[in-house]
């Protein structure tokens, strides 16, 4: 700023010096010298400070681009490509799911998963007593082990409120189950001041349900669990179920509860009865498959001699047949064991084999422990088959054949 004032100065007095010296003056040489030296001195300084501002700038903008460090980066990458992937398979089943209610004759838009799996059952069937290798067409989330999103972003900003805790997703339940007791502490609280008491019948029942086990909940939450952490986890739902409200937050109780898998058949085993050898006796009746109908008597102990309308295993000519009627025996280990009566009648050798097979499977319940009770019914031993042949089809040769199209 001196500079500059003082070469308005030097100006100034040029003016007025030169007209009347001339330039062969000193003193306007001198002048024009001085002029000179404050141009270049103000010139220095202006360039100084452009080169300062820019200098300023640029750090300024490495400041704000931070580096980001390889393994953040391939952190980054693999969870963008996991939420590309399950968005592809979510893409995936829903094409799917509608191709198989068109293939049904049902609308799209209302077909449920229900609906998708008795679809599969009656389109592919399948033997395999294992349900992993069956045929299926499951949602995504259901069918690939869950994944963490990502928690931070490139700055290393974490997006949970409760990341510094190390367990972001149990930490956020506990503390919804604790925000939902105190919104049922303080309606209770308006309820008792209204002179209102609850109502009996509204009240939560999970006498069929259990809390989800240490692994079940790690599996949901995709963290792992020591057991204090657990038995926290048990004692503040206990706490929130306890109270009289409790049914306002039914969907959040019941999410992390598993109904019990009580089946029906284990209350109903027969018991056995004894003939004067002391041979426990089983008989099944109703055994229906398709068209065929018949009865199945199991003797313990026996040879594994098995008996169908008086003749022996024979009866049946062709493979199939016999490998259905034996392979509950096999299943359970009891084909040394137990003796088989079986009299049936109607329909061919597969409805009189399945028939045959579930009459064995359902007697043998009275002599095989809760174990393989629960893996024969994995193995769909213990389920009726209700399939029949389907009815032929008017205008068309088959029952799902059609006419060769043609064009002319």
């Amino acid at each position: 700023m001196y500079n500059n004032r003082m070469s308005m100065v030097i100006k100034f007095s040029i003016k007025h010096v030169l007209p009347i010296s001339g330039f062969t003056s000193p003193i306007a040489r001198n002048f024009v010298r001085l002029q000179n030296v404050c141009m270049y001195s103000s010139k220095a300084t202006s360039s100084k400070n452009n080169v300062n501002n820019n200098s300023f700038t640029d750090w300024e903008t490495l400041s704000k681009k931070k580096k980001v460090s390889k393994a953040m980066k391939a952190y980054l990458e693999r969870a963008k490509e996991h939420d590309e992937f399950m968005k592809r398979q979510q893409f995936e089943y829903n094409i799917g799911k509608r191709h198989l209610a068109n293939m049904m004759g049902e609308d799209p838009e209302t077909f449920t998963q229900k609906d998708v799996d008795r679809a599969i059952e009656y389109l592919f069937p399948s033997g395999i007593y294992d349900p992993a290798a069956r045929p299926l067409l499951k949602p995504p989330e259901e069918v690939f082990p869950a994944r963490k999103a990502a928690e931070f972003d490139e700055a290393g900003r974490p997006h949970h409120f409760l990341f510094y805790t190390g367990k972001p997703n149990f930490f956020k339940l506990l503390y919804d189950a604790a925000e939902n007791i105190q919104v049922l502490h303080q309606y209770q609280d308006k309820v008792i001041r209204r002179k209102v008491t609850p109502d009996p019948n509204v009240s939560l029942d999970l006498n069929a349900s259990v809390w989800l086990t240490k692994d079940q909940l790690e599996q949901m939450l995709v963290e792992g669990l020591n057991d204090l952490e657990y038995d926290n986890f048990k004692l503040v739902m206990e706490r929130l179920v306890s109270l009289p409200y409790s049914y306002r937050y039914k969907e959040f109780i019941e999410k992390y509860r598993k109904s019990l898998s009580t089946q029906k058949f284990a209350l109903e085993i027969p018991k056995p009865s004894y003939d004067e050898n002391g041979c426990a006796i089983v008989t099944t009746y109703e055994c229906l498959r398709k068209k065929a109908r018949g009865d199945v008597t199991i003797k313990s102990p026996g040879t594994g001699k098995i008996t169908i309308n008086g003749q022996d295993l024979t009866y049946f000519e062709d493979t199939q047949p016999r490998e259905q009627v034996i392979f509950p025996l096999i299943f359970t280990g009891m084909q040394d064991k137990v003796d088989v009566i079986a009299n049936i009648e109607g329909g061919g050798p597969s409805g009189q084999s399945g028939a045959i097979r579930w009459g064995i499977a359902w007697g043998l319940r009275s002599f095989v422990d809760k174990s393989m009770l629960e893996a024969m019914q994995v193995a769909g031993l213990l389920t009726r088959d209700h399939r029949r042949r389907e009815r032929k089809k008017p205008g068309q040769p088959g029952a799902r054949k059609k006419p060769t199209w043609k064009k002319r």
